[in-house]
């Protein structure tokens, strides 16, 4: 415990090892589900139980990793300007999209809390589910949910999103690389749109453009949605 105290980056080493992991095992196998970010929650999970690690002495190594968060994202404006042509070509489906996809995250967080009888602070822990981090946070602080419950949701629905975007396209026949984008990005935030840049160059600058304006629109919209329970 006293090397792992003393350890100012054994945080970051046990993050990117076990991300790494995951990446080997997914290249590996090649399935969905052995999602690298998954595998490295678990595997850190794994090893903080498994040899008692305080989660306070994790996070002293492991918080510099949250400080790329905001650049990381701010980085996905690139294939975004890449593919600024397409974007004012279809800049009415997309930013419907975008909105309608904004407010059916919204609607079934607000049905979903009449069913299950969240209380309000629940109720608001939810709403950021399918924006990024960086923003969700700062929703959940402000209308007074539970961050750190906020935070996990958001990493389990991007995961999700990540795991199941291609089986939910098959399934529902999407095939428009814009549409696929769109809907990834609305949906999962930048876990999603590490998926959608698998998938090719349109769907990933699109998806990127789903975060900005998702995240936004979830800034406003969840303000007047908090007033419904």
């Amino acid at each position: 415990m006293v090397f792992f105290e003393n350890s100012v980056f054994f945080g970051v080493l046990l993050s990117l090892f076990t991300y790494g992991i995951g990446c080997l095992m997914k290249a590996k196998l090649k399935l969905p589900i052995f999602n690298p970010l998954l595998i490295s929650i678990l595997l850190s999970v794994l090893i903080l139980v498994v040899f008692r690690i305080d989660y306070s002495t994790y996070y002293e190594g492991a918080k510099y990793l949250s400080y790329l968060l905001t650049p990381a994202t701010i980085c996905l404006a690139v294939p975004l300007y890449e593919q600024m042509e397409l974007l004012k070509k279809n800049w009415k489906a997309i930013f419907g999209g975008i909105f309608a996809g904004v407010l059916t995250s919204l609607g079934i967080i607000l049905v979903m809390a009449f069913l299950f009888k969240f209380s309000h602070e629940e109720y608001v822990t939810f709403l950021p589910k399918s924006i990024t981090t960086a923003i969700g946070m700062g929703v959940s602080e402000e209308l007074g949910g539970y961050v750190s419950i906020t935070v996990a949701i958001i990493i389990i629905t991007g995961v999700v999103g990540n795991i199941c975007a291609d089986t939910v396209c098959k399934v529902f026949k999407i095939t428009n690389p814009v549409a696929k984008g769109i809907g990834i990005g609305t949906a999962s935030h930048a876990i999603g749109t590490a998926k959608a840049m698998e998938m090719g160059d349109v769907e990933g600058a699109m998806s990127s453009l789903s975060i900005v304006v998702s995240g936004v629109l979830t800034v406003v919209a969840a303000s007047v949605f908090a007033q419904f329970l």
